[in-house]
C-alpha cells in the first residue's frame, strides 16, 4: 500500500522523532531553516508505507498521512477508484 506525509515545516522544530521511527528511512532533516529557525523534516515521500509511525509520535503534531486504498464504488456494477485517503490515526 503507497502512503503519503505532507509536514507542516514552519511548525516543525526537527527533533527528529519521526526519523528514528520511519521504517522505510524517507524522512530526512531539511538543509533549509523554517522561520522560527528550526530546521525541519522533510519527507521523500518514495517509500513510505503510509504507517503513520511518524504522525504519531511527532510532539507537535505536525503530520498529516495519506493511504492509498481501494474506494468502494457507489453503485453496484461500477468499478472502485483509488486514491489518497486521509488516515484517521
Amino acid at each position: 500500500m503507497a502512503g503519503k506525509i505532507i509536514i507542516n515545516t514552519e511548525r516543525c522544530k526537527g527533533c527528529g522523532l519521526c526519523i528514528a521511527v520511519c521504517p522505510k528511512g524517507s524522512i530526512i532533516i531539511s538543509k533549509k531553516s523554517n522561520k522560527s529557525g528550526y530546521f525541519p523534516a522533510e519527507s521523500s515521500n518514495a517509500e513510505c508505507t503510509g504507517c503513520a509511525l511518524c504522525a504519531i509520535i511527532c510532539p507537535e503534531v505536525v503530520i498529516e498521512v495519506f493511504r492509498e486504498e481501494d474506494v468502494p464504488a457507489d453503485k453496484p456494477g461500477k468499478k472502485s477508484r483509488k486514491g489518497l485517503i486521509k488516515d484517521k490515526a
